[in-house]
């Protein structure tokens, strides 16, 4: 049975992608209240660029991709999160979301607050022409398809969500929503 907290915190959702996931890692481990929930892909990635140890030595919980039935979501529905944050969103996981497949624990939870109308923050990776990207060892240049590009800007035009196109977005998004909290606003 999952704990209820006495606070609401902030669920942040990581997907395989190694755009800005340095960046993004940094940022969370910053906030107070945040638990992670991690892709089968991320997990792969989090030891490809060497961040594992990063993640884990931030003591904050984690949840993973291991159960069918993404046990985890239930959470949502006991009102211990306030805000979802998926950073950084793969090309993969936004078309999922924006076609209504939830079949991952991150596209469950991408699902299941919105239908708690909980207000979720999305930084898609693709969403310029020409991505330059780490990967492991070197920069590469990306280039997103039309319907990478076209599912990115669909994803924000869901209820409650925002979306974000840069690192820097993504952390005023999540310091807007923090000021928010801290106003009561919803």
């Amino acid at each position: 049975m999952p704990r209820r907290y006495e606070k609401a915190r902030f669920a942040w959702a990581l997907t395989g992608s190694g755009h800005d996931l340095e960046e993004c890692l940094e940022f969370l481990v910053e906030l107070n209240d945040v638990d992670v929930f991690l892709s089968k892909a991320v997990e792969e990635v989090l030891v490809m660029y060497k961040y594992i140890d990063r993640l884990r030595n931030a003591q904050i919980r984690m949840f993973h991709d291991s159960t069918a039935s993404a046990v985890p979501v239930g959470q949502f529905y006991e009102g211990n999160y306030h805000t979802l944050v998926i950073a950084p969103a793969t090309s993969n996981t936004v078309a999922k979301c924006v076609a209504g497949i939830s079949d991952t624990l991150v596209t469950n939870v991408f699902a299941q607050a919105g239908k708690c109308q909980i207000p979720i923050i999305v930084y898609a990776c693709d969403t310029e022409p020409v991505v330059i990207t780490p990967a492991p060892g070197k920069m590469v240049t990306v280039y997103p398809r039309e319907i990478d590009l076209e599912c990115a800007r669909k994803i924000g035009e869901f209820e409650n969500t925002t979306s974000t196109t840069d690192i820097k977005e993504l952390q005023h998004a999540v310091l807007q929503r923090m000021e928010c909290l801290s106003e009561s606003c919803s």
